[in-house]
């Protein structure tokens, strides 16, 4: 029998860039992306909406782009969400059995993580996700899989990921404006750990480190699923800042020196040509040495990693991260950022670049895609349960029906 083939939608929406990718998916294959759109982020500041109407557009624009790429279009997209507004809470729900042969089923399950969630949320959040994180069937612990065992108390360890309603609406709104839905909302860094991570990494310890153009987003795995994550208020866009200041050069030419020319350490013993640096409004250009511009960009960078392992070390995990740290996200492009990294935290570093997909590897493998690549993978997961509806019938359809009814009218 023919395997159906799905058309599924990402739209990451970060403080930088938005980034739509289209893919088809036929199970049990992996996705193999068709559309990519990436647009300038406008109306958006550290991962939340400041200006619904350009946010509005930008995902419109981006989105239109992979539309077009791809040749059709959908309805439904599954879209990321980041900033510091995103608070994690650990929390634990107890519940007996209810089967009279004591075997654990999938209502028992859902039933214990329902038991977790329900704790006093303020009322200007909003719960995104609840994770579970580990499983305890009559005092045994460290069970992640308990359908099918058997035991008369079932607990639940979980994390629930919460967000600020406003800013979480403010997204809803900027993509419903944008004219499409949400089937999703997913956190950032739990769709970067989809395409980054295998199961032994997840399972020995390690954390992912984002760095984003206007945050920076770290994440903890341990034991197969996602144990802590925090954001913090600076990214890659304060290392740009940094050099239009102190070169007293316009950011946007900032941006090309960084991405072009920048490094995190650069020798100054060795010859290299000097850069040249545009100069504000009518004041002409001017030659600098590379080293100089090292100099800018390196203590940016170091604030960075030590705040994140601050961060780190305030959680129970730093000892238990043997599979190291993970660099990702444009940040993770600065040549010698892996050295810096590993001498700030005494743990193996490496650049992560997004897997497990296919197509158009050439528009997503550098690590600035990561989150857009990781969403498409989670969106994949959920696919084999849903029937069949080309996403780009669904507005046909309704204008059909619309006018069907109009007529009766």
């Amino acid at each position: 029998m023919e395997q159906q083939e799905h058309i599924i939608a990402g739209l990451d929406i970060g403080s930088s860039k938005v980034e739509a990718i289209i893919a088809e998916v036929t199970p049990p294959g992996p996705p193999k992306i068709i559309g990519v759109g990436r647009c300038r982020s406008e109306g958006l500041r550290r991962g939340t909406v400041v200006d619904l109407d350009r946010t509005t557009r930008t995902i419109r624009d981006a989105m239109s782009e992979a539309e077009l790429m791809a040749g059709c279009s959908v309805a439904t997209v599954s879209a990321t969400i980041a900033g510091e507004h995103i608070r994690s809470i650990n929390s634990r729900g107890v519940v007996a059995v209810s089967r009279h042969s004591d075997e654990i089923g999938p209502a028992d399950i859902e039933r214990v993580v329902d038991a977790a969630r329900a704790l006093p949320i303020p009322q200007d959040r909003e719960i995104i996700h609840v994770l579970p994180m580990e499983y305890v069937i009559d005092d045994q612990s460290g069970i992640r899989r308990p359908e099918g065992m058997y035991g008369s108390r079932l607990e639940a360890e979980v994390l629930i990921v919460t967000g600020a309603m406003t800013a979480v609406r403010n997204v809803y709104k900027s993509v419903q404006n944008a004219g499409y839905e949400i089937a999703e909302l997913v956190l950032e860094s739990l769709a970067c750990g989809r395409t980054l991570l295998d199961r032994s990494e997840q399972d020995m310890g390690v954390a992912i480190i984002n760095i984003g153009g206007g945050i920076t987003d770290i994440a903890i795995f341990f034991d197969e699923s996602i144990r802590y994550n925090c954001t913090l208020a600076v990214g890659g866009r304060s290392v740009t800042n940094d050099i239009a200041i102190g070169l007293r050069t316009p950011v946007d030419d900032a941006e090309q020196l960084k991405l072009k020319h920048g490094i995190v350490a650069a020798d100054p013993d060795t010859t290299v040509e000097p850069l040249v640096v545009p100069g504000v409004g009518d004041r002409p250009p001017r030659e600098i040495s590379p080293v100089l511009l090292s100099s800018i960009i390196e203590p940016r960078a170091e604030e960075i990693l030590e705040m994140a392992l601050r961060e780190i070390k305030k959680t129970p995990y730093y000892e238990l991260l043997t599979s190291g740290i993970i660099l990702t996200g444009g940040g993770a492009l600065l040549p010698g950022i892996v050295d810096l990294a590993e001498r700030i935290f005494d743990l193996p570093v490496r650049v992560g670049r997004p897997t497990g997909v296919e197509g158009m590897n050439d528009l997503t493998a550098s690590p600035a895609h990561t989150t857009a690549v990781g969403l498409m993978l989670h969106a994949a997961e959920k696919v084999e349960s849903i029937p069949l509806v080309h996403p780009g019938l669904i507005r046909r359809w309704s204008r059909k029906m619309e006018n069907i009814m109009n007529e009766f009218i």
